[in-house]
């Protein structure tokens, strides 16, 4: 009588062997430190150029019923349009090429890790590279007096939260990519959020439609919860933004673990 073997015990998501993944990144990531470097400064032309140069010409503005200035509501949403930018294409344009082009991860599911430590290791590797963005941006950000609040402490977390969240969707996306010429479609997707979560002008200067929309969106989310951190705005509204940027990652990697498991073991 034939009997079917049961499947192998799936790992659990907190597995020790996802920092197997995130070292093997940190050793290749040693030769092009260049690179990582320069991921530092954009958010911080973007903050010099608009911030402080655009902010110039704009003056003040008010935000939930006080009046700030222009480069103190600008700074947190550059940072958050920053841990969007770092994760998302960390999580796309070096997976989709470890995935497609240098078959790494064939190599890596012949040892004893598995998809899901893949998923997470990537995700993870991701994070620190965005914290490490982060922290310098907040240290800009307190050198040149744009931070009004002590709670402006979890200004770093926060923006690992948010690189959290777009680098799970970005996993979930890389998976779906034929080519190349498929990243154009993830500025199809990152540069409206850019341009339109409330970043460079408040939400009530926005149309009566797009008040019912923009909230809706993942980056919104994120330049609310920093600016709240960084203001000095904290309420019950903050814990709405963690608690959406907490589901989409864990949605999004439970989503990309299947995506990989199915391209990677088939």
């Amino acid at each position: 009588m034939s009997t079917v073997a049961a499947p192998p015990p799936r790992i659990p998501l907190w597995g020790p062997l996802a920092g197997r993944l995130v070292y093997r990144n940190l050793v290749v990531g040693r030769r092009q430190w260049l690179l990582v470097v320069s991921g530092f400064f954009e958010p911080v032309f973007f903050l010099l150029g608009i911030g402080i140069g655009v902010g110039s010409l704009v003056g003040d503005v008010s935000y939930e019923g006080e009046v700030v200035s222009y480069k103190d509501f600008v700074a947190p949403a550059m940072l958050a349009a920053a841990a969007m930018n770092g994760a998302v294409y960390e999580s796309t344009i070096n997976v989709f090429a470890k995935l497609k082009w240098g078959k790494t991860y064939e190599g890596i599911l012949a040892t004893p890790l598995g998809v899901r430590d893949v998923a997470l290791g990537e995700l993870i590797y991701a994070l620190m590279r965005g914290g490490i963005y982060a922290a310098g941006f907040v240290v800009v950000m307190l050198a040149m007096g744009l931070i009004a609040s002590w709670w402006a402490v979890l200004a770093v977390p926060a923006a690992i939260l948010i690189g959290a969240a777009f680098a799970a969707v970005g996993l979930i996306g890389v998976t779906f990519m034929r080519s190349w010429a498929d990243f154009s479609l993830v500025e199809l997707v990152t540069l409206p959020l850019f341009l339109f979560s409330a970043t460079f002008v408040p939400l009530t200067d926005y149309p009566p439609a797009a008040q019912w929309i923009v909230p809706l969106t993942p980056l919104y989310q994120g330049v609310e919860l920093l600016r709240a951190l960084t203001l000095g705005t904290v309420g019950w509204d903050t814990l709405v933004h963690v608690g959406y940027l907490a589901a989409m990652t864990l949605i999004g990697l439970l989503i990309a673990d299947r995506r990989l498991e199915r391209l990677l073991l088939k």
